[in-house]
């Protein structure tokens, strides 16, 4: 009788985007101010690393930072970590090493 395994392979489908947060919810200001996570913002665009994607996204790759709406995402638990899953068109940016245009923006 074969034994169950809860660490199932897991591939992302179509346009889909899975990221983690690169924030753990406080910052800190340019100024060394700690902002705690609670403090109401108005829209602010988070960054995120890629963890994985599905077969149809063409602008990121894993690895890759995304820029994108806190507002729009989904967040879900694989194997004990918080992952948030993403379209690909709800992605505002790329942040990446090999990409080639100069946009004058370096991060």
């Amino acid at each position: 009788m074969p034994v169950a395994d809860d660490k199932l392979p897991i591939k992302m489908l179509n346009d889909r985007v899975l990221v983690r947060s690169d924030e753990d919810g406080e910052r800190k200001s340019s100024g060394g101010i700690l902002i705690p996570a609670t403090a109401q913002m108005a829209k602010r665009l988070v960054w995120a690393t890629v963890v994985a994607h599905g077969q149809n996204v063409r602008a990121c790759e894993v690895g890759d930072k995304v820029l994108f709406s806190p507002d729009d995402r989904y967040e879900v638990e694989v194997q004990g970590e918080d992952y948030i899953m993403l379209r690909e068109r709800e992605l505002h940016a790329v942040a990446a090493q090999r990409i080639e245009s100069s946009t004058g923006l370096y991060l």
